[in-house]
């Protein structure tokens, strides 16, 4: 997998969590970064052309996408076509890290709104989904 992408769309999908109430609060962009500093980059070990740990693509790719004001529906919908195109090769870590981490920024600014509980629920669902195609062709193969 592409690593440097994965966490490129994962900037995209917070993106869209974050900025679902139309408002991107400092507190958000502060907890993403400290979020980012603190618990993705210990967990990756990739680094670019430029020595940075790729995890901070995702930070990059937030702000980058808080100056262009991009549709809402276009960055979560990348996100889980990126998922469906590379389940594959998700693994826990990466699964477990969308999950915590976008709910984690969810509840930074005035708690958890309904409209971020649906793109959570719905990455949950997808999330979900993989680990069911992967025990079923687990399944097929021991036959």
């Amino acid at each position: 997998m592409n690593h440097k992408e994965f966490y490129s769309e994962l900037g995209k999908f917070l993106y869209s969590v974050i900025d679902n109430d139309g408002i991107v609060s400092k507190s958000e962009k502060d907890r993403l970064k400290t979020i980012v500093k603190k618990q993705l980059v210990p967990l990756e070990h990739h680094v670019d052309a430029f020595g940075t740990n790729i995890a901070f693509y995702a930070e990059m790719e937030f702000e980058v996408l808080e100056e262009v004001i991009p549709d809402i529906e276009s960055t979560f919908n990348s996100f889980m076509d990126f998922i469906e195109e590379r389940q594959n090769e998700f693994d826990d870590t990466m699964k477990k890290v969308s999950l915590i981490i976008s709910k984690e920024l969810s509840n930074v600014y005035l708690g958890t709104g309904k409209r971020e509980r649906v793109l959570i629920d719905q990455l949950t669902k997808k999330l979900n989904k993989i680990k069911i195609k992967k025990r079923t062709q687990k399944i097929k193969n021991e036959n």
